[in-house]
């Protein structure tokens, strides 16, 4: 059976099986203690996206060596972001073959791990199969490849591929907070328009005509005899122009002034007062 990195077999495994945390990056620790024996690197799932061995990064407790942890040999812990290892021993990872990454796991080398895990027997009684929160042991996808079974069944040995759903409960403890946001909403608006006011304005201007005025007067030097010629030989013709003026009114639009129009904003602080509920955990305990 065809063994994958959980990453390529479902690249959104987080979601569908760890509700969008990720178990990769995990400190693995050794039995039930606090001894850090390496990192989480990544798990391996059959061809029906089971869960099959966790890949673990010994870093320098093994000299970076990464070996193979059969998933049944482990138990989860969520809150503290750790996997235990049971019964793991530092002469079991010197022993076991080494995992490269890219390389395929095919049933020779699964051979090599399983016979390092089966001595010693791995516990007494073998656990019921079980998914891990949120069937987070089966990631199903569509676009998993399907290749000829192998006469070997994961189901023949429940102490290394199955799980204690026991081992691997979690609860989540929720709370409520205030949450402050604004919402914009129009509470109003103000239209301006220009208008036309008709008025009736008088304007004076004062205008000019010219007459001609004719006038008869008796020169100094009446009487004063002069030739038949001189007063009868020329015809005389006087032009004198005369000017009127007159009024030109018309309109003439002109800038009066300006409207400036602008906002302005004004803050207040709104205050609520609200109960908020907080979940705790309360432990108990009870002999068997």
């Amino acid at each position: 059976m065809l063994l994958y990195k959980i990453e390529d077999f479902n690249p959104s495994y987080r979601e569908v099986a760890f509700d969008g945390e990720d178990i990769k990056g995990f400190d693995v620790c050794a039995g039930n203690t606090d001894e850090k024996i390496g990192t989480l690197d990544t798990v391996l799932v059959d061809e029906t996206g089971r869960f099959r061995y966790f890949v673990v990064d010994t870093g320098v407790w093994i000299f970076g060596k990464k070996v193979l942890v059969p998933i049944g040999l482990c138990r989860i812990d969520f809150n503290t972001g750790r996997v235990y290892a049971r019964s793991l021993q530092k002469q079991q990872v010197e022993n076991l073959a080494r995992y490269e990454n890219g390389m395929v796991v095919d049933y020779d080398y699964e051979e090599q791990v399983r016979r390092v895990y089966r001595t010693p027997t791995v516990g007494a009684s073998a656990p019921v199969e079980a998914s891990l929160p949120l069937e987070a042991s089966r990631i199903v996808t569509a676009s998993a490849p399907v290749s000829v079974p192998a006469p070997y069944s994961y189901e023949q040995e429940p102490e290394l591929y199955q799980m204690n759903e026991q081992d691997h409960q979690k609860i989540r403890l929720y709370e409520e907070r205030l949450i402050a946001d604004k919402t914009r909403q129009k509470t109003g608006e103000v239209i301006i328009n220009k208008r036309v006011e008709t008025e009736t304005a008088k304007v004076s201007v004062p205008v000019a005509k010219e007459r001609a005025v004719i006038e008869h007067v008796t020169p100094e030097n009446a009487g004063t005899p002069v030739s038949a010629e001189a007063a009868f030989g020329q015809q005389e013709t006087v032009h004198m122009e005369l000017h009127e003026e007159t009024a030109d009114i018309k309109k003439q639009a002109f800038l009066r002034e300006e409207v400036k129009i602008r906002k302005e904003v004004e803050k207040d602080t709104v205050e609520s007062t609200e109960t908020l509920r907080r979940e705790k955990l309360d432990l108990s305990a009870e002999d068997c």
